[in-house]
Parts: structure tokens; sequence; C-alpha cells
């Protein structure tokens, strides 16, 4: 399968999930989604300080899969730079609103598989769910590979992606810690397990934050991999 024919399936797949899913369900309004949202926020600011890459003031950061900006949105409240910041998305429709929404950062229509920018070029890349909606191995790879070439010696990849597959959904696909280590080789690794299961978080959140929060420390109802991947210096 080419890259251009994968992505066009991806782009099917968003539509069909725009279709079947209710509008807003995904929304950080939404008490399970928030909760989520704030867990993932506030870990993966450890993660950055243990390795070193706050203050994000100066940083530049790429954010593959970027949807509609609101990861770039949280990176300008821990202090980056609107103009540091570039979002790829293949939704023209997201882009647009991510361009709204984040005036000043930098945003392009498109697969990651071929990013338009330099070597060595970004401090820190991030994707937030973007590659388990990538069945093709190959355009996997090519993903991983174009990050790799546009993150700096010393730079990093913040990764943030389902550990477990969804049975209703086969259109998505967990990603492993050995896969990982596959689709960036030479890299370092600093992952943990994060997220209570979305139809848990569900169920609980809205009733109650601390049941929830009790519950996603039992590491097996834990979703998802937040994992800091180091660039060789």
């Amino acid at each position: 399968m080419t890259s251009e024919s994968e992505a066009a399936r991806i782009l099917r797949e968003y539509q069909r999930r725009a279709e079947a899913i209710p509008a807003g369900f995904y929304d950080l309004d939404k008490p399970a989604n928030y909760f989520a949202h704030c867990g993932v926020a506030r870990r993966a600011i450890a993660l950055l300080a243990r390795h070193g890459l706050l203050p994000l003031e100066d940083r530049k950061i790429a954010d593959i899969g970027c949807g509609s900006g609101n990861w770039l949105l949280e990176f300008m409240q821990w202090g980056a730079k609107p103009e540091n910041l570039f979002g790829v998305d293949l939704n023209s429709a997201r882009i647009e609103q991510a361009r709204q929404r984040v005036p000043g950062a930098a945003f392009e229509t498109g697969d990651a598989s071929v990013l338009p920018l330099a070597d060595a070029s970004i401090d820190l890349a991030c994707q937030f769910t973007a590659f388990s909606s990538v069945l093709d191995a190959a355009m996997k790879q090519a993903m991983a590979t174009e990050i790799l070439r546009v993150v700096r010696p010393g730079g990093a990849v913040l990764w943030y992606d389902l550990r477990v597959g969804n049975p209703a959904n086969p259109a998505v696909r967990a990603i492993g810690l050995d896969e990982l280590r596959r689709l960036f080789p030479g890299c370092s690794f600093d992952a943990e397990r994060t997220t209570l299961a979305p139809p848990i978080a569900r169920a609980v959140v809205p009733h109650s934050w601390i049941l929830a929060s009790l519950l996603e420390r039992i590491r097996a109802l834990r979703s998802h991999y937040l994992v800091l991947i180091g660039k060789p210096a």
C-alpha cells in the first residue's frame, strides 16, 4: 500500500467517524475527556522536566496529527511561543480550525511521511494518537523516519498512543513498546502506562473524579502509553 492510498483510507475513516460519532463526543467539556487530558498533561510536564526539556519558551515544537490544535494551545500555556509551533494533519478542516485557534503558528495539510521541515530543525516533536490510526506498516515507518529526521540531535519525541486495541474499532491498532523501538531505532525510551480506559472513565468520572483517580492507579486499567523518545546527541 502506498502512503497516498493509506492516507486516503484514513481520511475516509475520519469521515465515517464524523458521521457515526455524536458531535462534540471528544471535546474537553466532557468530564471523562477533561480527566484524561489533565492526566496526560501532568505526566507530560513531569517527563519533559525530567529530561531537561523545560522551559518551552525557546523550543521549536512540531505536532504530528495536530487536529484542531488542542495540544499546541496546551504547549503555549506551558510557555511555548506560537511562532515556534508547527502542526500537520490530514484533515484540512481541522487545520483551518487550528490556524484560527493558534494564530502565529505554522500549519500544513498533509501526511507525516513527508514533512516540510528542515533536517534537525525541531527540538520537540509530538504525536497524540495519530500513529494508531495508521494500519500500513510502511507508512508508520516512513512517518517515524521523518520525525527523527527533523528532530535535532539531543531533541525528543513526546508520544501518546494506545497500548491496547479497541475491539469495537478495527480501524485503530495499538502500538507496543517493541514496535515503538523498531520505529525509532537507536533512541532512548522513558515510558509509562497512563489514562484510565475510556469506557471506564466515561462511566465513573461524571460521578467521582476521586474514584476515577484511584482506578487509574491500577496499571491494568491504563489504556495508553506516554513515552519520551530521546534522539541521541
